[in-house]
């Protein structure tokens, strides 16, 4: 199973222009903020974009690149409980653990439980419907107590 990153820098630009998109100082922030998060909403690679001072940016521009990318193939996505779009730089198979508290992704790459999963599945007929994808996402919460307000 292919468990590498998304795209170098190199490669980005190759898709990019593949698809008739320019390397737009704004595009490129954002997939080298996008490698660097893993996992992030606009908001997020926004402020890490800004406060790197690379390249001025707006949300509204970098949900659009985001969007755009992700309809590429170069990053996965997911709503969250809290309504926001999740970009993934991870585009293999794998589970996502999603803390609901404080909205975190984490990948876990677990091939024998994608294997398990997809064969299962894949036995099973669903009436008028064929699988397109799995998906599967672990919803937990943090263990750790917070210490009482004083």
């Amino acid at each position: 199973m292919n468990t590498q990153k998304t795209t170098d820098l190199r490669e980005f630009k190759n898709i990019l222009k593949k698809h008739g998109l320019k390397a737009t100082p704004q595009r490129i922030a954002v997939h080298e903020t996008m490698m660097k998060l893993g996992h992030a909403c606009a908001d997020m690679v926004v402020d890490e974009i800004n406060s790197s001072g690379t390249t001025s940016v707006t949300a509204a521009s970098v949900y659009n690149i985001l969007s755009q990318l992700a309809l590429l193939g170069v990053y996965g996505h997911r709503l969250s409980a809290n309504n926001k779009m999740y970009f993934d730089v991870n585009t293999f198979k794998h589970v996502h653990m999603y803390d609901c508290e404080n909205h975190v992704y984490r990948d876990v790459v677990d091939n024998d439980l994608m294997t398990m999963v997809s064969e299962h599945l894949g036995r099973k007929k669903f009436r008028g419907y064929s699988i397109k994808d799995i998906d599967i996402q672990i919803i937990v919460h943090p263990t750790r107590r917070k210490a009482p307000k004083a």
